[in-house]
């Protein structure tokens, strides 16, 4: 086999009481797809900021291409040939497509030469297979394509090692398909991938090396071909999870505590009908853009309907923004933590308590941090939050524990209708598992819940009646 073109010896990392990697080693080669698999907290983060020189090792050695390195910053592993793509494109939406692939070059001259600029882009994207305008704002392009344009810079740069992490979380199937040509492509040109994914039957489509990685410590890395699903998970978890999603047993559903009909907002939706019963779990189904996500946001009041009824326990009630749902006893769990879900420099305790941050006031309007604090701590050992301190920022957390800050932080305000939007992306079988237990025990005690997914057979395990939507229009309601 080829020399590395990046190989890590023993590299360690600790943040304060953390130990966030623990002697891990790992080979990258040229031509080859290297997969990184963990629960959310095995380090994978860590790793990558520590070879996109974002952050630094306590120990350890970096060698590439059999030369020991370090990478101080991400302008110097830019100059190495590193290169990372993430879950959200970074590109400048105002700017053209050529200029978000040439961003990053220095060494072109002071005056711009358009012409060259667009025949090289064109040229760099022609070559990857991707059929995209160079002269076509950012701003109007799919993820998929976003991510096509940030491969492009990366190659602009003469890209060695090429890190795509959770590329595909936010992705249709067909996307999907369209990046892993591209990732296919780069690899017969002889660059180097780390593919970081939860989903795990992209992970055996597109490998050909596994690495896995527990509690920032090396498990494993063998070839695909001597890693099967079942034995992948069980040294992700360090235990054996016979079921992904365990089907809810079925039972006699309650009184109705939600109704809706005629619910339209144009041009987004229109004509949802349905009833959701106590102790219900109503999931909805459909490809990207089918708009499940927008009936959601006007159920929440953040983009209210345009016509249509909604009645809860039976009363007409108007939803025109989220503190009128709130008071209604509705809560939305977002598919977007970092926008729409928390407040990433805030601690997990102001997180957990903000919605209802009312019930905490003294009569001067002081917090009462002890009832806060008692609150959040109720929520850590009920969720099984993992972190060192409740003042922890929740940006630090992985993804998988700050979707159980999510989780708690609306459960706080004690709702009888959950909204909850992808409430698994992003986050390892593990913990999915753990949330699957907590939404069918919410439901068990008669919360009634509104399931949102593009995960077609966790719809189905964990759905009561199914509710398909095509486009912005309901095709039916599956019991």
């Amino acid at each position: 086999m080829n020399e590395p073109v990046l190989e890590v010896q023993n590299i360690s990392k600790r943040f304060d009481m953390t130990q966030a990697l623990d002697d891990v080693s790992l080979k990258l080669f040229p031509g080859q797809i290297h997969a990184l698999v963990g629960e959310n907290g095995a380090g994978k983060s860590t790793l990558i900021k520590i070879l996109t020189g974002v952050q630094q090792a306590d120990q350890g050695e970096l060698l590439l291409s059999g030369n020991l390195t370090k990478i101080e910053n991400a302008q110097k592993a830019q100059t190495y040939g590193i290169a990372a793509i993430y879950q959200e494109p970074m590109v400048f939406p105002d700017l053209d497509v050529a200029e978000n692939i040439f961003i990053s070059h220095k060494d072109r001259g002071f005056f711009v030469r358009w012409d060259q600029m667009y025949n090289e882009a064109k040229i760099i994207l022609e070559n990857l297979g991707v059929n995209i305008d160079v002269r076509a704002t950012s701003s109007g392009l799919t993820l998929a394509a976003q991510q096509s344009v940030e491969i492009a810079k990366a190659i602009s740069l003469n890209v060695k090692v090429l890190i795509m992490d959770e590329p595909t979380a936010s992705l249709s199937n067909h996307e999907v398909n369209q990046l892993f040509r591209v990732a296919r492509n780069l690899k017969e040109n002889n660059v180097a991938i780390l593919f970081i994914s939860h989903r795990l039957d992209e992970v055996f489509e597109i490998a050909d090396t596994l690495t896995v990685l527990r509690d920032g410590q090396h498990i494993s890395t063998n070839p695909l071909s001597k890693v099967t699903k079942e034995s992948l998970i069980k040294e992700m978890v360090g235990r054996e999870i016979n079921q992904f999603y365990s089907t809810r047993k079925v039972k006699k559903l309650g009184k109705s505590v939600l109704s809706v009909k005629k619910l339209s907002k144009e041009p987004i939706f229109d004509g949802i009908e349905f009833e959701l019963h106590q102790g219900e779990v109503l999931g909805f189904a459909g490809l990207v853009g089918s708009r499940r996500t927008d009936v959601g946001l006007a159920l929440f009041g953040i983009n209210p309907v345009d016509s249509g009824t909604i009645e809860i326990d039976k009363k007409p009630v108007i939803i025109d923004s989220p503190q009128q749902a709130q008071k209604l006893g509705v809560a939305y769990l977002s598919e977007d933590r970092r926008q729409l879900g928390l407040a990433m420099p805030m601690s997990i305790t102001t997180n957990i308590t903000l919605p209802s941050l009312k019930k905490y006031l003294g009569k001067l309007g002081i917090i009462n941090r002890s009832e806060e604090n008692k609150s959040a701590y109720e929520f850590k050992n009920r969720l099984q939050i993992k972190t060192p301190s409740l003042l922890h920022e929740v940006g630090k957390l992985s993804g998988g524990n700050q979707q159980k800050v999510m989780l708690s932080k609306w459960l706080n305000t004690h709702p009888k209708i959950f909204i909850l939007d992808e409430p698994t992306r992003g986050i390892d079988v593990g913990t999915k598992v753990e949330v699957h237990t907590i939404i069918k025990k919410l439901a068990d005690e008669g919360m009634a819940i509104i399931f949102i997914s593009s995960d077609l057979p966790e719809v189905i395990a964990m759905s009561d009646r199914i509710l398909v939507m095509r486009e912005g229009r309901q095709m039916g309601i599956v019991e």
